[in-house]
């Protein structure tokens, strides 16, 4: 008996399928859907607990660059609630992402009884690819464009508008008190001494027995630069939105060219246009810093570049023409085979 073949246009005949009810669907999907959110939920708790740490990571790019352009590394809230809806708002963001893969698990188990061997083997490729693509985003906002971006935006903040003290003579008899300057506390200190705190840009004093305050310190900038961590936090997940989708050009191109909308030698041609694209979207979807638009511009063209590759050398035939998976449980096309 002569095996299944399969063309990613095929209609699917009614009797290969797992015919189900209607009612039947409805408590699939319900099933699916709790399922759905016991393990988002789940992940939430977890996350909850862990919020201080994922802030503390979030804000490092930032603090860094503050840091590099002599200025104390603190952010500021203007409101009792704001740092417990920043707390509130990474957690749950952070749970959502991780929790993508159940969420797309979930869909898989709800729609994969319907499908042919060779339809799944295209999800096999796809979701492991996106999730790929999805973690290269973060890491290159994280890594690269968060940390040259903040650093020369807070620097041209701080030298853009600049005074000169200038220099007077001492009153007779009167001498400059000396503050030792540290990277961080000293071991031992006691009530009313101070000292600097280069670390944290801080004047510190000790102000009873183990309890220390401080106030930030500023270069000669006329700009006190002060970031409130609730608009912080958005900035990054709105960046983090945008790349994630943004590393998804090379999946987008493939699928027009396993349809048969568009074809890598149509393409090619148009490499001068792209780049125009790349660069508005740069302009549009950044802090609007030359090098961070440069930066974007520059991933989504080689991402576009990635995407003539994947039209050239993964064509439908051969993911439709592979060996069926371990997946399928019996119901993929080989399983005619005479």
């Amino acid at each position: 008996m002569p095996s299944k073949t399969f063309h990613p246009n095929q209609p699917k005949p009614i009797a290969d399928a797992k015919v189900m009810g209607f009612g039947d669907h409805l408590d699939e999907l319900r099933a699916r859907l709790i399922w759905t959110l016991l393990g988002l939920g789940a992940l939430m708790v977890g996350f909850l607990m862990m919020g201080a740490p994922l802030l503390e990571f979030l804000i490092v790019p930032l603090n860094n660059a503050l840091a590099a352009n002599d200025i104390s590394p603190s952010l500021l809230a203007t409101s009792p609630i704001e740092p417990f809806a920043a707390y509130l708002k990474v957690s749950m963001v952070m749970a959502l992402l991780v929790g993508v893969p159940w969420v797309l698990y979930q869909t898989w188990l709800f729609i994969s009884p319907g499908l042919y061997a060779g339809e799944r083997r295209f999800v096999y490729v796809l979701l492991p690819m996106s999730a790929v693509l999805t973690a290269a985003g973060f890491a290159f906002l994280y890594k690269i464009l968060l940390p040259i971006s903040l650093t020369f935006l807070i620097g041209f903040g701080s030298n853009i508008v600049r005074t000169e003290p200038g220099a007077v003579a001492l009153p007779e008899g009167a001498q400059l008190s000396e503050i030792v300057v540290l990277a961080g506390d000293p071991e031992v200190f006691t009530k009313g001494q101070m000292w600097v705190n280069t670390t944290l840009g801080q004047l510190r004093v000790c102000v009873d027995d183990g309890l220390v305050m401080g106030t930030a310190l500023q270069g000669g900038g006329l700009i006190a630069q002060q970031y409130r961590i609730g608009e912080y936090v958005s900035l990054v997940f709105w960046l983090g939105i945008v790349f994630a989708l943004a590393f998804q050009l090379p999946l987008v191109m493939m699928l027009t060219g396993w349809t048969g909308i568009l074809r890598a030698d149509d393409l090619t041609g148009f490499r001068k246009h792209v780049l125009l694209v790349c660069a508005v979207a740069g302009a549009i979807f950044t802090p609007q810093d030359p090098l961070s638009m440069v930066l974007l511009a520059g991933a989504l063209y080689m991402l576009y570049e990635l995407g003539l590759i994947l039209m050239r050398f993964v064509p439908a035939s051969r993911i439709a023409g592979s060996s069926a998976r371990r997946h399928d449980n019996g119901t993929d096309g080989d399983e005619g085979d005479a």
